[in-house]
């Protein structure tokens, strides 16, 4: 089979998604159609359900044209996560106060969905730029969908004109890192002799490179238009940017970094740091934890404090890609599905509450456990699930990213404390992020609300799929093996099929 009817083969669920998008923007033009929001949504759930089911019929593992198109186990399950939260989002959508074009918004969602989709599944640096950009656009016009508003409008253009210098770095960093190793396959890069030596201009093109990565995954210090952007775009398009992105933008990273350029790491241990990435991603990790904690602390509204609370998990999951080997891949990707699912959620929640108070202020939660006391419970699960507190998933989460940095040194640097500083560093902070979430449930479960209580909107599927996701959370924290160990699986398959492909032919 050549080339042309392998990628036909293996981009058949990014190809059903693209055709989905076709149809929905096509029903949207139809007067007697665009106005049925039921009938555009069926066509979407449908379209990424048929996708998924392609992600079932195609079991096969395939390495296109040198790591241009990938498909392993790991893949396989990332594409599945990525679908499903975007279906979730497509669903809130459905609820909230999107109503014009809503055609338009499912079709570029459907775009970014694809956009995502093949970034995960690529090991080839200009595919991943493409993947990137794909799953960009689309979110810029999402962010200023609402074009009456003067905070959405304002929101788009600070993620575009960010988007953009970040696209900018990212592409100038790739050039150099293939300038120097003639090649834009990962898989080469781990093999290439000059990767190891790290050269200046090597280094100079991974820096720029996780610059670009930085702005994508909102780092500190390229964290500035995350606020903005969650608390002006519409609720929907915040979830999908805090959840399905981040989950790609984190797993191209894992594969550039840890595979790629495994052997140019050099070391963030305390007192032994030697040049590499491993200690420019430490000190944007600790600063992220340090300043997504305590600006959160300040905050009035609640999708601001989710953004910062963004950033700060963003920290964390830096710490677990220092994380040597397959338990620091292992220990992100359960995290960032996680953090996903429970944003999505958070937002969810929010979503609702913008529909029957007005906003997302503090004070437009108060007394919601009177007037929706399911919600209520679902808004409490998010938050302490992102606070870490036992027995849900994210507990586990941190615990795996913290025991997998501590464990992945102590027997590299017998005796030395390795990263036994950053560790502290985000343990501490991660109890100042208590305080902000608990702020959050005091106005859920303790202040009464001062205006007239809400009478409870009849059950939608917006609710349904917060408790859905409520539950789902909870379960992953009681046995976290359920997501845990399918991924494990899937990297040390993975890993065996990259291995072969990275072979000398």
């Amino acid at each position: 089979m050549n080339t042309g009817a392998l990628l036909l083969k293996f981009l058949a669920p990014e190809s059903v998604l693209a055709e989905t998008a076709l149809v929905v923007l096509i029903a949207g033009l139809f007067q007697s159609l665009a106005p049925k929001r039921g009938l555009l949504l069926s066509l979407t759930l449908l379209g990424g359900l048929a996708a998924g089911a392609l992600l079932v019929l195609y079991p096969q593992n395939a390495n296109i044209a040198h790591g241009m198109v990938v498909l392993d186990p790991l893949t396989r399950l990332v594409k599945f996560a990525l679908i499903g939260l975007s279906l979730i989002t497509a669903i809130f959508a459905a609820g909230s106060a999107v109503r014009e074009h809503f055609a338009e918004y499912l079709g570029l969602i459907l775009f970014s969905t694809i956009g995502m989709m093949l970034l995960a599944g690529t090991e080839d640096l200009l595919m991943i730029f493409i993947g990137l950009e794909m799953t960009s656009i689309p979110l810029y016009v999402l962010t200023g969908y609402m074009k009456r508003s003067s905070a959405s409008a304002e929101a788009a253009l600070k993620y575009f004109l960010v988007g953009g210098v970040s696209a900018a770095f990212l592409l100038f960093g790739l050039s150099l890192i293939y300038g120097v190793t003639g090649s834009t396959s990962i898989a080469d890069l781990a093999q290439t002799p000059r990767a190891t030596l790290l050269d200046p201009l090597l280094l100079a093109g991974v820096v720029m490179a996780m610059v670009g990565f930085g702005f994508k995954v909102a780092a500190v210090p390229f964290h500035l238009w995350a606020p903005d952007v969650y608390e002006g775009a519409p609720t929907p398009s915040a979830a999908l940017i805090a959840s399905g992105s981040k989950v790609a933008g984190f797993l191209i990273l894992a594969k550039l970094l840890t595979f790629g350029f495994a052997k140019a790491s050099g070391s963030a241990a305390w007192g032994l740091m030697q040049p590499g990435w491993l200690p420019v991603l430490g000190i944007v990790g600790a600063l992220s934890v340090v300043v997504g904690n305590l600006a959160a602390l300040s905050q009035s509204n609640v999708k601001r404090i989710l953004a910062y609370s963004a950033i700060a998990q963003s920290g964390y999951m830096l710490l677990g890609l220092m994380a040597a080997g397959k338990t620091g891949v292992a220990s992100v990707i359960f995290y960032v599905i996680v953090y996903a699912l429970t944003t999505l959620g958070a937002f969810g929640v929010v979503s609702l509450v913008e529909q029957r108070r007005g906003g997302s202020q503090l004070h437009h939660f108060q007394g919601l456990h009177q007037s929706a006391p399911g919600l209520a419970l679902c808004m409490g699960v998010f938050m302490i699930s992102l606070a870490g507190i036992p027995p849900l998933a994210g507990f586990f989460g941190k615990f795996y990213l913290f025991a997998g940095a501590l464990g992945s040194v102590s027997s590299i640097y017998d005796g030395n404390l390795g990263l036994l500083w950053l560790i502290i560093v985000a343990v501490a902070f991660n109890a100042v992020s208590l305080y902000y979430y608990l702020i959050i449930l005091k106005h859920v479960f303790v202040i009464p609300s001062a205006a007239e209580p809400v009478p409870p909107s009849p059950r939608c599927a917006t609710s349904t799929f917060v408790g859905l996701l409520a539950f789902a959370v909870f379960a992953l924290g009681l046995y976290p093996g359920a997501l845990l160990e399918p991924i494990q699986s899937a990297i040390k398959n993975a890993t065996k099929i990259s291995a072969k492909a990275a072979a000398p032919r």
